[in-house]
């Protein structure tokens, strides 16, 4: 039970996430910005999100998922509907790139794997895949409804139209978690109980550390150096935007299955070689898009956003488990949530770079060329991690 109720809260909260990509088309329409400033509000998201999943982390161990789905549903449903107002910019910034962020951080993958780590030891792949796998599912069907809303209610309805619905699933979200607070201790047990595993300070002395870092963050820049641009790169090569949307949206999708097969593998085959795996893949649907030139290829739009979308979130799995494997113990959620730091630089500066490729050359072809060379080197920095660190003292 507790498992489907993350899937379903992170589900949520990355589905309104995953609709910038969405918004950004509706953006260059009506405002006139530039690629390189339609991105710089995703961009400061990701930062946000890399450098704020650390508080997240320390909070989730200290007061549980419950509190944490409280706030965030608020401050995600109050920045919704403020940006249906939203003129300039810096608005858009603000509101998306920090209080949105922080909201839906709330109801991320750091606020969840502390707590299902305790119940799955040996199946612990498969159930944090389980997990991340509503982050896929999330962006599948947030490009296509965000589409349809946008075309019916313009982009400043379709924003207050969320906030309204995400306000009326703030309670009902929390009240799954009501049973996972954690019990009240005194300074002396956490002293204790932290004597049973990993610190902060003890994690970031062993190069694994600093190597899940680094794995996080060539993931986060091979993945976003095409992930948000994806409709926007179709578009402008011809295909229609609704079925542009929808294709990529089936092929998002796929990493539903593509996550919990790739995650519960890892359980047998080892993370690194499930993980090597899925940035193969992800090459491969890099490799499709860069072969697009006309809006009649659509076998080539579909295995693109397939095998792209195949393996969308799937290192997220073998990564996570991976740190639960290396740093056992209490403070998972801010060990975890300092190594997301990766996550956050990588992401932002592979939306903004993306952008700022596009208009100094016209095309994301080089954008595209560059996602493949930071997957790789992401291969190379996660085989690395196949040997144990050493015994802490």
């Amino acid at each position: 039970m507790l498992l489907a109720a993350a899937f379903l809260t992170f589900s949520v909260g990355a589905g309104f996430m995953h609709a910038y990509t969405v918004f950004l088309v509706a953006f260059i329409e009506a405002f006139g910005w530039s690629r390189a400033e339609v991105s710089v509000a995703y961009s400061v998201s990701q930062l946000v999100h890399g450098w704020t999943s650390p508080i997240v982390g320390i909070l989730v161990d200290r007061l549980g998922p419950r509190r944490l789905i409280l706030m965030g549903g608020v401050l995600l449903a109050a920045g919704l509907v403020a940006s249906a107002y939203a003129t300039e910019l810096w608005h858009m910034v603000v509101l998306y790139g920090v209080i949105m962020t922080l909201g839906a951080n709330c109801l991320g993958l750091v606020v969840f794997v502390p707590l299902l780590s305790k119940y799955f030891v040996r199946n612990r792949g498969m159930a944090v895949s389980v997990v991340q796998s509503a982050n896929g599912f999330a962006r599948a069907f947030s490009a296509p409804v965000a589409t349809l809303m946008v075309g019916g209610l313009g982009w400043r309805g379709a924003y207050l139209w969320q906030g309204i619905f995400m306000a009326a699933l703030i309670v009902p979200l929390a009240a799954l978690f009501r049973r996972t607070d954690p019990e009240p201790s005194t300074a002396a047990a956490r002293k204790a109980a932290a004597g049973d595993g990993w610190t902060v300070r003890q994690a970031m002395r062993t190069p694994h550390f600093w190597l899940l870092m680094l794995v996080y963050m060539f993931t986060g820049l091979g993945s976003f150096l095409v992930a948000l641009h994806q409709l926007a790169f179709a578009v402008d090569i011809g295909f229609d935007k609704l079925y542009a949307a929808s294709v990529l949206g089936m092929g998002a999708f796929l990493s539903l299955p593509g996550v919990i097969i790739t995650g519960t593998v890892s359980d047998y085959i080892g993370r690194e070689r499930s993980a090597i795996i899925t940035y193969g893949t992800s090459i491969i649907g890099v490799a499709c898009g860069l072969l697009i030139v006309s809006p009649d290829q659509h076998l080539l739009l579909w295995l693109h956003a397939c095998f792209f979308g195949l393996t969308w979130g799937a290192r997220g799995p073998a990564i996570t488990a991976k740190t639960a494997d290396l740093f056992p113990g209490p403070n998972l959620g801010t060990i975890l949530g300092v190594i997301s730091i990766g996550t956050g630089v990588g992401a932002a500066g592979g939306s903004w770079l993306a952008g700022f490729v596009f208009d100094q050359t016209g095309s994301y072809r080089v954008a595209f060329w560059m996602s493949i060379g930071f997957y790789l080197c992401g291969s190379v920095a996660f085989w690395m991690l196949r040997r144990p660190p050493a015994v802490r003292r």
